[in-house]
């Protein structure tokens, strides 16, 4: 594993406090890129992108997130979505329950990890209303909203953090 990629991983953290500077287009851009080229199951790509930089549509965002006020105080939040219907085209119930989740989770972490190559931060968010997000958004009644992503430049140091160790989370067989 290279020594720069190693960093990036380390690198990444929770970000939940943002400059007021913004991220350009390009480089959100290069994030959704990243993001779309996660793997999928049966290469479906099960996944939409929304993006987020309207003021109005960030703070109703925050409130479907339960009050989490650096969901509106980024100024990018992308919302990942999945259709579980395409999924299911190819997989049946387990594509719809099951692989388009999957799908989705790994263009958040690819988004996550280009999100810190790039010197920003953000923060996976899952705890929301995912009616309420629908809603503000107008979503598609098929797209399925699964994270918010809140990007910016961080106003934060990454904390230090703290891994199980190894052999705690691993089985050899």
């Amino acid at each position: 594993m290279s020594l720069e990629f190693r960093s990036v991983v380390a690198g990444r953290f929770s970000c939940r406090s943002f400059t007021a500077d913004p991220v350009p287009r390009p480089r959100v851009l290069e994030i959704l890129e990243a993001a779309r080229s996660a793997p999928s199951a049966g290469n479906l790509q099960p996944w939409r992108f929304v993006v987020v930089t309207d003021d109005s549509h960030r703070q109703a965002l925050a409130a479907a997130a339960f009050g989490q006020a650096f969901v509106a105080a980024a100024p990018v939040t992308v919302v990942v979505c999945a259709v579980p219907a395409e999924s299911a085209r190819g997989y049946g119930s387990r594509g719809r329950d099951l692989y388009c989740l999957q799908d989705t989770a790994a263009a958040v972490e690819n988004m996550l990890l280009a999100v810190t190559a790039a010197g920003l931060g953000a923060c996976w968010v899952g705890a929301f209303d995912e009616q309420s997000a629908q809603r503000a958004l107008e979503l598609d009644p098929e797209w399925r909203p699964i994270a918010m992503v809140p990007i910016g430049v961080p106003a934060e140091a990454p904390p230090k953090r703290r891994r199980r160790p190894l052999e705690a989370v691993t089985r050899w067989i």
